[in-house]
């Protein structure tokens, strides 16, 4: 893996969304693959695929109907507008988010915004910042994008591939590429910074 180089391939930013329950966080990341829009559909969509860079995903795959990724989140899928448009909530351990894909023709590739909406009461936030989720997504991000240059993908958040050095220094690359984008969004650097590495420590087990 360069590191490097996907690092840089993924745009990160932060904003907020107001919702009735209040002012909620609000974490995109961005993404140009090399391929058609129609294709990137599949590869986001597609159980089979899905599976194969992502997680298995089971239930009614249809607008109002409720998905469980295996071993992780679920939810309702709220809205739908093949090829370009995808949302759904997403449900854990008993919180409720949201989440929103964006798919749009880029040059001679296509690009993915996906979004991920929290809501204004999340208790994770204070803590560990957007790298929580956006080092979930992040992994995800390379392994579609591996998946569509059909060289295998990575090995996800598994406890063997973040305990070996490749995935250690990727996974603590994306936390610290979150740190500028949180300064930027207002949070204090040494916040910021003690945030990214809480979260690091999680997912490297490290901490």
């Amino acid at each position: 893996m360069d590191i490097r180089r996907e690092i840089d391939a993924t745009h990160r930013r932060l904003g907020t969304r107001e919702l009735e329950a209040g002012t909620a966080r609000v974490v995109t990341l961005s993404r140009r693959y090399p391929t058609d829009v129609e294709d990137l559909w599949a590869a986001c969509t597609d159980p089979a695929r899905l599976a194969r860079w992502f997680l298995p995903v089971h239930g009614d795959l249809h607008v109002g109907g409720r998905y469980q990724l295996e071993g992780q989140a679920g939810g309702t899928i709220t809205a739908c507008e093949a090829p370009h448009a995808l949302d759904a909530t997403w449900e854990y351990d008993g919180d409720v988010s949201w989440i929103e894909l964006r798919l749009s023709p880029d040059g001679d590739g296509a690009r993915l915004d996906l979004t991920h909406v929290f809501h204004p009461d999340d208790e994770h936030w204070p803590r560990y910042g957007p790298a929580a989720t956006g080092m979930g997504w992040d992994l995800g991000l390379v392994g579609l994008a591996w998946h569509l240059d059909d060289g295998g993908t990575p090995h996800g958040e598994s406890e063997e591939w973040a305990a070996s050095p490749e995935g250690a220094a990727f996974l603590t690359a994306v936390g610290e590429a979150w740190v500028p984008v949180s300064i930027a969004d207002g949070l204090d650097p040494d916040d910021a910074k003690a945030r990214a590495d809480r979260t690091i420590a999680f997912f490297t087990g490290a901490g």
